[in-house]
């Protein structure tokens, strides 16, 4: 019988070359990408490290660790004999794409990173960030996918759950049986490489979806210790789509969301009034309220919120306001924000001590942040073309510790401010009140600070221990801080 040719040595030799090289070339691509998978983990982090602790504190801890179990990932696969898998299964454009998204202005208190909530068994839902997004509480769900591989439905029905509309649905199904402490107004889809059309139209036509303007995501300047500076998260997001969900349209709570005139405390003015310009409160004050918007010179413009600060997640009238806290209007009027930081130094510490007794070396260490960091001069940012709002429980307290420990220029410079803001009644937001009050999360500071969550308005504070204790619940919590300044008597 006729037997099979053998092929020749050299042939055998020639295919066992070849897919030694074809072997070789990918072992060498592989490992090629995992050096620049490395690259970019060191570059986040050395980024990370570098921000502000006041934007990131809560956040960064998170990030470290999975930047640091991603390193340790691609370590093993660089030292690994074998060759590396391809394709790899990497993990750090998504965590650039969260931090990209967290470094947004708008991005403010934020409570959970990269972390799932377990609302029960039926609702486990894994949330790349619980925040606040114009004052308003959201959840945004990042997405560093391929549009291409982006798929409705999954591609078969053994793994429909892996597509974006069964995802979405749970995500969405969730927040709305959450409970209130930490329901959403909304919840926002970062997708870092953009969203095919097909795909957009039907989130359009099932979840109601809009498309958001994303030249605010793009801004990529950021203050890293009062420097102005590009942060390189090693890619560029210009591809990028965001879409954002609505959660709870029909919220009743919507309903009462609006500022009614007939409650406005006093008179307000402005600069353009010049009703209070005789008085002698001093250039840095002046200054500091002739940005905020006023009242009384737009007392027809947007003075009622026809669907409440919820609906407008990022350019809603809720953006325009900005709520005080006790501690924030103590602040505002003190002797030592106001120009009186050096007569006290210049002062005998015996005559200090003897007038501020056991509470010397607190009012020195303020005097002290006061000259390196001018409080005015901080505010002014988170106050430029606000209104500002005050409930009536801060307005009663600040008024009491005024009339205490105030001298005659401080009172006079509390009742010029207070005339730039309108007072509004205790309304805490159902949100902060469903939070069980104890010690740290006492009664007085969640009406104070679920009155700012109502209105869709950032609270300036120095109570920072409070902010903490309610971002430790989970709960996202738009707060703008600030350094403490006492009344000094002035």
């Amino acid at each position: 019988m006729p037997q099979n040719p053998q092929p020749s040595p050299s042939l055998t030799q020639d295919v066992v070359g070849k897919q030694m090289e074809m072997e070789m070339e990918e072992k060498k691509s592989a490992d090629a990408a995992v050096e620049d998978a490395k690259r970019r983990c060191v570059a986040l982090r050395d980024s990370l490290h570098r921000m502000s602790a006041t934007k990131l504190s809560v956040p960064v801890p998170t990030l470290l660790r999975l930047i640091n179990s991603e390193l340790a990932f691609l370590h093993r696969l660089s030292s690994a004999s074998s060759p590396s898998p391809s394709p790899l299964s990497l993990n750090i454009g998504h965590l650039e794409a969260v931090a990209h998204v967290l470094l947004q202005p708008f991005v403010t208190g934020v409570s959970r990173v990269c972390k799932p909530i377990n609302l029960s068994a039926a609702y486990d839902i894994y949330v790349d960030i619980v925040c606040s997004v114009k004052g308003n509480p959201a959840w945004v769900i990042v997405s560093d996918r391929n549009p291409r591989f982006i798929t409705w439905e999954g591609g078969s029905l053994a793994d429909k759950n892996k597509g974006l509309q069964e995802k979405i649905r749970k995500v969405v199904d969730a927040a709305c049986l959450s409970p209130p402490a930490l329901r959403p107004s909304s919840v926002l889809l970062f997708f870092s490489h953009g969203l095919v059309d097909e795909v957009y139209q039907k989130l359009e036509r099932e979840f109601g979806s809009v498309k958001l303007g994303i030249e605010p995501f793009f801004y990529e300047e950021f203050d890293l210790e009062d420097k102005w500076t590009n942060l390189v998260l090693g890619r560029s997001f210009l591809d990028a789509c965001v879409v954002e969900i609505e959660v709870n349209k029909e919220n009743p709570e919507m309903e009462k969301n609006y500022l009614d005139p007939v409650r406005a405390d006093g008179t307000v003015s402005c600069s353009k009034c010049d009703a209070f310009c005789d008085l002698n409160v001093g250039a840095s004050l002046r200054t500091l309220v002739y940005g905020m918007k006023c009242w009384c010179c737009h007392s027809n413009d947007n003075l009622e919120l026809e669907s409440g600060p919820w609906k407008n997640t990022l350019t809603g009238h809720g953006a325009e306001l900005v709520n005080f806290d006790t501690t924030a209007m103590v602040a505002i009027v003190s002797g030592i924000s106001n120009g009186k930081t050096d007569k006290l130094l210049n002062t005998p510490e015996s005559e200090l001590r003897g007038r501020f007794k056991g509470n010397y070396d607190f009012m020195i260490s303020q005097v002290q942040s006061e000259k390196q960091n001018p409080i005015h001069k901080e505010m002014i940012g988170i106050m430029l073309g606000k209104r500002g709002i005050v409930c009536e429980s801060v307005c009663s307290e600040f008024q009491e510790l005024v009339l205490m420990c105030g001298g005659p220029n401080e009172k006079l410079r509390a009742e010029y401010f207070k005339k730039f803001l309108r007072v509004v009644p205790d309304c805490p937001s159902t949100r902060l009140m469903s939070l069980p009050t104890t010690r740290k999360l006492a009664l007085k500071n969640k009406v104070v600070f679920g009155t700012g969550d109502y209105w869709g308005a950032p609270t300036v504070t120095a109570n920072m221990a409070f902010v903490r204790a309610v971002t430790q619940t989970g709960m996202s919590l738009c707060v703008a801080e600030h350094k403490p300044r006492a009344l000094i008597g002035e």
